[in-house]
This record gives structure tokens, C-alpha cells and sequence, in this order.
């Protein structure tokens, strides 16, 4: 209901009207039916009718646009109260008794109620729009810092190609063959890390915002795995990956292409950025929630200042000087952005020998709740 209130906010002026008339009547219908039911059960006490028709404007006002809702049927409640509900039955009458006390109270607490609701409704939509206008805030800080990591990335491995290109054309006489296959082999890396870029912007087109356009649906973990160690091994044939894999056979909810990319993306990390040819421990421990996947590498670990910039986008800034080919930022930011969606957590710290990377994924299909928050959000 309350996504129900924050989208009857955004239609036309006069459907907002149309559907507060419709929730109107159908509240006071609903409190009038109750008020009978009870009244034909115990008739002796039509003190509390008041109260279910307080409750109804409570919803009237939470539901509906504006003041004047809730005003209105507050003064129908009051009428509605008096001509049927209390004796002389069906005949309006203030003046009996202590009918004029009663009602003056129960008419401003009915007001009161329908203002302080109303007042409340609109300080939550305030409130949900400073929320969006934040989440929409991060997304352009996000966005600009993974340009920013893009302009750097491509043009690093872009200028080393155009100036090992230009010496094979200019001095192709005086080098020898193994400074040529040197050369080669520089533009060849190059170019795969090129092929790499490609594939992360293609992964950034299929992020629209903070709307994710993802589909689960339970793949076998072993088989994902093998074919993202298979692509790896592919750039890295030289590099040893030592994985422990439970025994039982786990059937986990995800995007497979999406969930080997990001198991590429922090196995290559670990390679250009622990400065060592030690093996790569990739753990996958089975947990009754979720799967815990650990890339742990025995290297030089990550510098400090980094440790709290990993996944904004900005971390290569620091590493240009100790690494001027590659940066971390973009393919961290864009797994960070995939384990998110697929509503797991992707945290990266040192240990005593290296650094490590941990991503969890859930057991259970996440996609209905995902789209909850989604809408709730928009």
C-alpha cells in the first residue's frame, strides 16, 4: 500500500482525484457495513462505532491526495453516526443529551487524525524524493568515475600499440627478432586487454540506471565456474588457479554470463596486481544461505589508500604510477554493480600473504524482491 500511495502520486492530476473518491467511498462503505454488524451485536454499545469509522479515515487520509478527503468524510462520519447509529434512530439530532459534547470531540478528533495523516503522507514522499534524488546523485558519481576509469584504460594499452606499431614501420631493419616478437607480444597483450574493455562496456550497456536488467534463472555452480576458468586460462596459460570445490552438486540462481565475468574480472585482477607467479586459491564454500566464492592471491596486497576506493571507479587514479597499463577501477566497479544486482556481497582486504576477494550469492530466487525495492524506489 504504501507503493500504492507513492504511485497514485504520480498520475495525472485528475486521476489522482478519480482514485481518492474511489478509496473514499470504498473505505466508509467498508466501516459503514462493520458499524451494522456491530450495532446488530451488541447495541448497547454504539460508543465504539466512532472508533472503526476513526480507522477509516486514518486510511482515507494515508491513501489519498490532500486534506480535503479526510475532512469530508470526517463530517460524513459524524452525520453518518448521528442519523443512524445512535437513538432517535435515522433522524439527525445534536441537541439531545450530551450528543453535542460527544460529537464536538468526535468531530475533532476526526479532523486532527485526517490532517496529521495527510501531513505525514506528504513528509514520507518528501522524504522518498530526497531518497531518490540521492540514489540518483551516486549514479552520476558512479557513471563519471567509470568514464573516467574508461578514458583511462583504453587509452593506456591504445597509445602503447599506435608506439610499438610505429617502430616496427619505421625501423624494421634494425631490430632483431627478438626485439620484433617483444614488440608483438606487447601490441598482442594490448589488444586482449582491449577485448577485455570491450566486454565490461558491453556488460555497462545492460545496466540502465539503478535498474538492472538481469534474469536468474539456477545454473549448475561447477559447470559456470569451469567455463570462467576455461576463458581465463585462455589470456593466462602460464598462471596456476588452485580451486577447492565442495563435493555436493550446488544448483545456484544467477546470471551465469554475467557471474563468469565477474569471476575473470578478480582472477585477472589478481594476477596483474599481486606482482607474483604464485598459484590463485578460488574457494567456493557452501553455506545454508548462500555461496561464499574467495579469489586470494599471494602478492603484495592492496595499499591502504585504496582499500576504501575499490569499487567507485577511482582506484586506478592511485595506481597509475606503480601501474601504467592497467588500472583497477572499471573492472571492479562493474562486478561490484553484478553482485549487487544479483543481491549478494562483493568486499575486497588483505590477509597476511596477499590480497583476497570475496563475493557471496544467495540460495534463493531474489528477483521479486529486487523488483519490490526497485518500485519502490521509482
Amino acid at each position: 500500500m504504501k507503493h500504492f500511495s507513492i504511485t497514485l502520486r504520480t498520475l495525472p492530476p485528475w486521476k489522482q482525484h478519480l482514485h481518492s473518491v474511489m478509496l473514499s467511498l470504498f473505505f466508509m462503505s467498508i466501516a459503514l457495513v462493520a458499524c451494522f454488524l456491530y450495532h446488530q451485536i451488541v447495541p448497547d454499545h454504539s460508543a465504539n462505532i466512532a472508533l472503526i469509522f476513526i480507522l477509516a479515515l486514518i486510511c482515507i487520509s494515508r491513501y489519498t491526495v490532500g486534506y480535503m478527503y479526510g475532512l469530508f468524510c470526517s463530517l460524513a462520519a459524524v452525520i453518518l453516526i448521528n442519523w443512524i447509529f445512535t437513538y432517535p434512530y435515522f433522524k439527525i439530532n445534536f441537541t439531545t443529551g450530551t450528543y453535542p459534547i460527544t460529537f464536538i470531540i468526535m468531530l475533532g478528533i476526526s479532523l486532527f487524525t485526517s490532517t496529521m495523516t495527510s501531513h505525514l503522507t506528504e513528509l514520507a514522499d518528501v522524504i522518498a524524493q530526497k531518497e531518490r534524488q540521492l540514489i540518483e546523485a551516486e549514479n552520476e558519481k558512479m557513471r563519471a568515475n567509470l568514464l573516467r576509469a574508461i578514458s583511462h584504460d583504453l587509452r593506456t594499452p591504445l597509445t602503447g600499440i599506435m608506439g610499438s606499431s610505429s617502430l616496427l614501420l619505421d625501423k624494421p631493419d634494425i631490430l632483431s627478432e627478438e626485439e620484433k616478437r617483444a614488440i608483438l607480444t606487447n601490441i598482442y597483450e594490448d589488444s586482449d586487454w582491449l577485448l577485455h574493455m570491450v566486454e565490461n562496456l558491453l556488460t555497462i550497456t545492460r545496466m540502465q540506471g539503478n535498474n538492472f536488467d538481469i534474469s536468474t534463472c539456477d545454473e549448475a555452480l561447477e559447470e559456470v565456474i569451469s567455463e570462467a576458468l576455461l576463458k581465463f586460462h585462455k589470456r593466462y596459460p602460464g598462471q596456476q588457479v588452485i580451486v577447492h570445490f565442495p563435493e555436493e552438486f550446488i544448483m545456484l540462481p544467477m546470471d551465469a554470463i554475467l557471474i563468469e565475468q565477474v569471476t575473470v574480472n578478480l582472477l585477472e585482477n589478481a594476477v596483474m596486481h599481486s606482482h607474483t607467479d604464485k598459484p590463485i586459491d578460488f574457494l567456493v564454500e557452501d553455506h545454508p544461505d548462500n555461496v561464499t566464492f574467495t579469489i586470494r592471491d599471494h602478492g603484495v596486497g592492496i595499499p591502504r589508500n585504496l582499500l576504501e576506493h575499490l569499487f567507485d571507479g577511482t582506484a586506478y587514479l592511485a595506481t597509475q604510477i606503480a601501474d601504467t597499463r592497467k588500472g583497477m577501477g572499471i573492472g571492479l566497479s562493474i562486478c561490484k554493480t553484478i553482485i549487487t544486482a544479483h543481491n549478494g556481497t562483493l568486499i575486497g582486504q588483505n590477509h597476511a600473504d596477499g590480497a583476497e576477494f570475496i563475493f557471496t550469492l544467495p540460495k534463493i530466487h531474489q528477483a521479486s524482491q529486487r523488483r519490490n525495492h526497485y518500485d519502490h524506489q521509482s
